[in-house]
């Protein structure tokens, strides 16, 4: 995942928040990784379907798949 860096920015937040005595900006860091771990995973689904969804053509009774710049 080319995102993984902003959850390390989350949970050096969450450090820092911890050793200064912020519980509330702690829990609120831990709410805002799953969030962006969830969303992360849903943009991927979502990049996988539509790379496996509608970019296929019938050609001389072959299903093809077009678009997607590699074998298929």
């Amino acid at each position: 995942m080319r995102s993984d860096w902003i959850l390390d920015v989350l949970a050096d937040l969450r450090s820092f928040a911890e050793a200064n005595d912020l519980p509330k900006l702690a829990e609120q860091l831990d709410d805002t990784a799953l969030i962006a771990t969830a969303e992360f995973a849903s943009k991927d689904a979502r990049s996988a379907e539509r790379r496996d969804v509608g970019q296929t053509e019938q050609i001389r009774g072959h299903i093809v798949r077009i678009g997607t710049g590699g074998n298929a």
